[in-house]
This record gives C-alpha cells, sequence and structure tokens, in this order.
C-alpha cells in the first residue's frame, strides 16, 4: 500500500507563541465541565446509566406509541427536578418513578408531576418534579415516561409512493444534530453517553433496524428487540422499518434495502466495506461496534449519510456515483472512531468529530487505493472550501471551529463545510507539525485508546497531543503553536497540506479548464482531452472549476454542450447536476429539456434543491414552477415545503409540511430565446455536502 508522503505547509508564515485559553479558575478547557446552550436538560445532575424504549408503530396514523424507562443517579445532593430535552410534537401521557426500598424493602412506585415549557423554536423542555427519596446522590431510580410520536422533526413517514420499491410505506428516524427530542425525551447533548435498548413491535411484513450491536426477532409477536452496548450519544439512536432485505458483503457486515435496489448496492460495494475496515483497523485500532451494517434508503432521505453506530444510513441515489459512493462509505467507517467512540462535548466543537473522519477518510483511502485519488479528492473538497469562503467572506463567523452560537440557535445550522475541511486541514496540521505520518497514525491510535466511549473537548485533544510528543511541549517556549488561531480566526485555513502527489489526476483537469477559458477555445488542443476515461472526480472537479467561471459567452456554452452534453447524459448524477447547474447559470436554453429530464427523474433533496434554486435565482422561474406543479406529488412533503418556499417566497417557519398545489390555468413555458440581458444569479451550491 502507498504510504502518504508528510504533507508540507502551503503557507510561509512563522509559528507564534500563543497559550491555550485558561476556563474561569485557571483549568483548563478539558477540565471544565462543558456547557450545552442547545440543551434545556440539567444533564449534569444525573448519571444516565441505561435506557430503554417500548414502542409500537402504526403507518395508519403515523405514530409511534409506548413508553421509555431511563436508569438514573444523582449526582449532586438536594436535586428537586429531572428536566430533559423535548418536542412540542412529542405527547406526554404519564410519567412514574420506582425507587429501590429501604433495607430490603419493596420497590415504592411514585407518580411524577411534570410541566412541559418553551425552550426553543426546535425543542421543549420536560421538568419533572422528583420527591425527596430520589434527591440523595449515587442511589438509583427509574423514571418511566409514556409518551406518543407525532410529526416531529427526528421521523420521516414515507408513504408507499416515495419509497423505492412503492411496495408498503417506510418509517426512519433522523436524530443529527437536535431533533431526537422528539423520537424521546432525552439529554439531547452529545456531552452525555449510555447504554441503551428497544422492544419495538410493527405489522406484518415490516422489517425493524435500529443502530444496535444487538437484535432478536419474534416473528409470531413481530417484535424486534435490541441493545447497545457501548454508550452513544442521543443523536446516535436511531432506527428504520418498512420491506427491507439484506445480502451479506463481509464477516461483519451486510446491506439492507428494499428488494427492488438491494442487488445493485451489493454489485456496487462489492469487498470494500471488509477491505477499508481491516485499513482502518491497522491504523487507528479494533473496531469496537461489532457489526459495520448499511441500509440503504429512499432519495427523501435528508441528508448524503449518517453514521449511526453499527448501522450507516446512506441516500440510495448515491449509488449511481461509485466514486461518491466509496468515499461516504469510508466516511462513515472513519466515524466509528472519530464521532461515535471519541465525540465532541459540545456542537460548537463538531470538527472533533467531523474533522478528525475527514482526515482519518483520507488516510484509510490512501492506504487502500492511493495518495493520487487521495488528493484528487481533497482538492476537489477544498475547491468547495474557497467557494464557500468567497461567498461568505473571510470574516464569517461559521468559518470558525470553535463556533459559539447563542441560545436558539440550531446547532444544525454550524453544519458547513468548514467543519469538515478546515478540521481535516488543522489535523493535517497536526500530523505535519509532529515530524512523521505515521507517528501520528500512532497518536490517534492512543486518542482513541484514551478517550474510548467518552466526549471531548478540543483541549483534551490538544493536550494530549503535547503530552504524546513532549519534544514539542518543551519546545514550544521559543515557537509555540498556532493553536488558538486555527481555532478561534474566522476565515480559510491557516495552511492546508501538500497535495501535488494528486498532480497526474488534477492537471489534466487545469489544463482542460485553462483552454476553455481561452478568449476563442481551441477545438482540436480540447478534442486531445477524452473526458470519458476520466474519473468521477476528475469529471466533476472540472465542472465546477467551469461554474466558477460562469456566464460563459454563449458561442463558448455552445461548444461545450456540442463537446459534451451527449456525453454527460450517460454519466451519473453528481455529474449531471454540475452541467445543468452551468445551463441554468448561462441561461443556455438548447439544453434545457435535460434540467427538465433531470427533475423528473430524481426527488432527493440534494438534487432538486441547488437546480431549484439556480432557477430561481435568474430568469427561469416560470420554468421552475411548471416542472414542480408536475413533480411535486412524488416529493416528500418536507422538501415540497422547501421548494415552495423557494418558488413562491413564503418565508414559512411552521415545521408543517405545505400541502399540494393546484397549478395555474396554463403555467407558462420558458422563452425559446434568452432575454437581451438574462444573466442568471451566481450561487455556490455544493450539491454533494
Amino acid at each position: 500500500m502507498a504510504e502518504l508522503q508528510r504533507p508540507t505547509l502551503c503557507c510561509c508564515r512563522k509559528v507564534l507563541t500563543v497559550p491555550s485559553k485558561p476556563c474561569e479558575g485557571g483549568r483548563s478547557l478539558g477540565h471544565c465541565r462543558p456547557v450545552d446552550v442547545a440543551s434545556a436538560s440539567n444533564f449534569h445532575s444525573f448519571k444516565l446509566r441505561h435506557f430503554h424504549l417500548d414502542l409500537n408503530i402504526n403507518f395508519a396514523v403515523r405514530r409511534m406509541t409506548g413508553w421509555q424507562v431511563l436508569e438514573l443517579l444523582p449526582t449532586q445532593p438536594g436535586v428537586q427536578s429531572l428536566v430533559l430535552d423535548t418536542h412540542p410534537s412529542l405527547l406526554i401521557h404519564s410519567i412514574d418513578c420506582k425507587v429501590p426500598g429501604p433495607s430490603g424493602a419493596p420497590d415504592i412506585f411514585l407518580s411524577l408531576t411534570y410541566r412541559v415549557e418553551p425552550f426553543t423554536d426546535y425543542g421543549s423542555s420536560l421538568n419533572i418534579t422528583l420527591p425527596a427519596a430520589v434527591s440523595r446522590p449515587h442511589r438509583a431510580f427509574r423514571v418511566t415516561i409514556r409518551y406518543t410520536t407525532t410529526d416531529g422533526p427526528a421521523i420521516w413517514w414515507l408513504d408507499t409512493e416515495l419509497t423505492c420499491g412503492q411496495t408498503q410505506p417506510l418509517v426512519f428516524t433522523q436524530g443529527h444534530s437536535v431533533c431526537n427530542r422528539s423520537f424521546f425525551p432525552c439529554f439531547d447533548t452529545p456531552a452525555i453517553k449510555s447504554t441503551y435498548s428497544a422492544t419495538v413491535r410493527v405489522p406484518d411484513g415490516v422489517t425493524v433496524l435500529m443502530s444496535a450491536s444487538r437484535s432478536v426477532y419474534s416473528k409470531q409477536d413481530r417484535l424486534f428487540q435490541f441493545s447497545m452496548e457501548n454508550p452513544v450519544p442521543a443523536y446516535l439512536v436511531a432506527l428504520v422499518a418498512g420491506d427491507l432485505q439484506h445480502a451479506d458483503v463481509g464477516p461483519r457486515s451486510r446491506v439492507w434495502a428494499e428488494p427492488c435496489i438491494l442487488s445493485c448496492a451489493v454489485s456496487k460495494l462489492g469487498g470494500s466495506v471488509e477491505r477499508c475496515l481491516n485499513v482502518a483497523e491497522e491504523l487507528f485500532g479494533p473496531y469496537v461496534w461489532g457489526r459495520y451494517d448499511i441500509v440503504f434508503l429512499p432519495p427523501s432521505f435528508p441528508i448524503v449519510a449518517m453514521e449511526n453506530p453499527c448501522l450507516t444510513f446512506i441516500i440510495s441515489s448515491i449509488l449511481e456515483s461509485e466514486e461518491f459512493l466509496l468515499i461516504d462509505v469510508i466516511h462513515e467507517i472513519a466515524h466509528g472512531w472519530f464521532g461515535n467512540a471519541v465525540t465532541n462535548a459540545t456542537w460548537e466543537e463538531m470538527w472533533l468529530s467531523e474533522g478528525l473522519a475527514t482526515y482519518a477518510q483520507r488516510r484509510i483511502t490512501t492506504e487502500a487505493y492511493g495518495e493520487a485519488f487521495t488528493c484528487l479528492e481533497t482538492v476537489f473538497r477544498l475547491d468547495a472550501l474557497h467557494r464557500q469562503m468567497r461567498l461568505l467572506g473571510d470574516n464569517s463567523p461559521v468559518s470558525k471551529l470553535q463556533a459559539k452560537f447563542e441560545p436558539g440557535v440550531n446547532p444544525s445550522s454550524l453544519m458547513n463545510l468548514f467543519t469538515y475541511e478546515k478540521g481535516f486541514c488543522f489535523v493535517s496540521y497536526l500530523s505535519q507539525i509532529c515530524g512523521d505520518i505515521k507517528s501520528f497514525d500512532t497518536f490517534l491510535k492512543a486518542y482513541i485508546e484514551r478517550f474510548r466511549f467518552s466526549s471531548v473537548v478540543a483541549q483534551d485533544l490538544l493536550d494530549f497531543f503535547l503530552g504524546f510528543f513532549p519534544e514539542l511541549k518543551n519546545g514550544c517556549v521559543a515557537q509555540r503553536l498556532e493553536f488558538e488561531r486555527w481555532l478561534t480566526d474566522c476565515g480559510p485555513p491557516l495552511c492546508e497540506p501538500d497535495l501535488s502527489a494528486g498532480g497526474a489526476l488534477t492537471g489534466p483537469v487545469q489544463h482542460l479548464c485553462d483552454l476553455w477559458g481561452m478568449e476563442s477555445p481551441d477545438p482540436d488542443a480540447i478534442a486531445t482531452f477524452d473526458l470519458s476515461a476520466w474519473s468521477t472526480f476528475q469529471t466533476v472537479l472540472f465542472l465546477d472549476r467551469l461554474l466558477d467561471r460562469s456566464p460563459l459567452p454563449q458561442g463558448v456554452m455552445s461548444l461545450l454542450s456540442g463537446c459534451y452534453s451527449t456525453l454527460l447524459d450517460q454519466m451519473n448524477a453528481e455529474v449531471q447536476i454540475r452541467w445543468l447547474q452551468m445551463v441554468v447559470r448561462n441561461a443556455f436554453y438548447p439544453d434545457l429539456h435535460r434540467v427538465r429530464n433531470f427533475l423528473q427523474k430524481h426527488t432527493s433533496r440534494m438534487y432538486t434543491v441547488p437546480l431549484y434554486e439556480d432557477l430561481c435565482g435568474g430568469v427561469m422561474k416560470c420554468f421552475a414552477v411548471e416542472i414542480f406543479y408536475q413533480t411535486q406529488a412524488r416529493l416528500h412533503p418536507n422538501l415540497r415545503k422547501t421548494l415552495q418556499q423557494i418558488l413562491f417566497q413564503t418565508g414559512s417557519v411552521s415545521t408543517a409540511p405545505l400541502p399540494l398545489l393546484d397549478p395555474p390555468p396554463s403555467a407558462p413555458s420558458p422563452p425559446t430565446d434568452p432575454p437581451a440581458n438574462g444573466a442568471i444569479a451566481l450561487r455556490d451550491v455544493n450539491v454533494s455536502a
């Protein structure tokens, strides 16, 4: 296997002396209790030892009904209430408590009073009054909450028509970042981890999967039982139920999907899952979760992939883009160490999961598929980062790795390319200053061993790093490390790794872009480049860089279309959407029918929203409205609501999906010729993030 060469800094600045920021009282950040302004709970007052869910799934009324049992241990005296995160969509029926009786006496059962209070637009607080009998520290007690879910943000109900096979309905949950409080009351913060178990009852013919290490099915009772034996935060508890079948793709991995796409999923993955798991274990230590299974979900899945332990969720739309599928799977594998085993303690430092997982992903791809491939994929992603930087400006606060947000701000708004790519660059910087990439691999393995099943802050990582490399700690009097600037400065990364090893793959891309950027492109020189022989990442890098140069002269667009449009029609959706964005942003009407065909075929958020935004940002809004009326019945209500807001600028903040709209008497078609001043407003959308 090829070894990743030690990266070099792309900046020439000297490393400055900057001390770590202390907490109040002089304690380092790693020794402070994490503060999570996104949680209403009093999680610091209790140790959550375990919780159990007992649920009945009713597809007819789109509800889950049942109860939750929490095993709690007070960590301080005199605690008079238990405060959990919940959501207005979650209906609480009753709450009671079981306390061990004194001196061997029978357990005591008490009915508890509670109140639900507003917290933010993404949740509420459930304040439960505790009796004096449970207020003593280190005395365990159980709380049982009976409840029903309705239309909360964590639970996605799909009608039969919205599934891949269209045989029966499906439901799945998506907890990241703060959505699972609408699935079950919880300490909805990454700072708290616990084991859990679940019992789920479903109708005949429905298979249930959860992010759990063990499962048992009773066909007679139509009952599935699950247990997660390693502690996880609330957002990593996930469930999916529907017409699902499986096929093994390795000794500890299987693919789950609806029957109509199962064989395709298996053929696309081949033996890559076990291969990458083995490489990851060599680099970072044992994979502690037992199984690594994957479930492919219908196009309504709102993101590309989610690293739920033991069971990665991936959108089925990505199956046609094999290179993107491979990278997504490897990234979620990397989360088995970085994010799931060791988790960011607050949402303000999500880079501790995503930045480290991105670095680990690229170490895996380097060892498994070569350094050139890794550098190509990294160049593609860093291009997107700089594109977002140009859009937001150098002083945008969301570009900080330690992104502070005010109470009421949804942590999901902090999910951006900086979390991944600026975080990756910081980790690459750490690997460079320690002097040897293999030594840094050893450090990461020790870091996982030290903090496994814990939640950490940045100072924990940095203190452990300096302790692992004492020569850096001892030598930093003359030349301290720029940790503080990396974490708190706005703007792009202070430096980036050397990606010249990918030059054989990225060089031709840039050369072809330069040819197309000439005042009069040379068709003979252009014809020497065969895009059909390029990889997907080369092709999307080429198209992205052409997008950056838009608007282009109509003559250039005509030549581009003549050279590539038929070829691109045969390529995957990641390639096609970029060409179609060029068509829209350049108001190139001869290829507009391809936009229509694409939007009639693809119903996932990652492919529809960018195109609709581009259409509405220019002169093609009527065309977008027409396509929307034709396809809205096949869109998930949440996506339909998003597109209605884009098309009609409703400005609605309601969480309720908007209804189907009746088309106007005659939806207008776009003009056959572009208007005289029909420039498309440039919008930089990273459709694959």
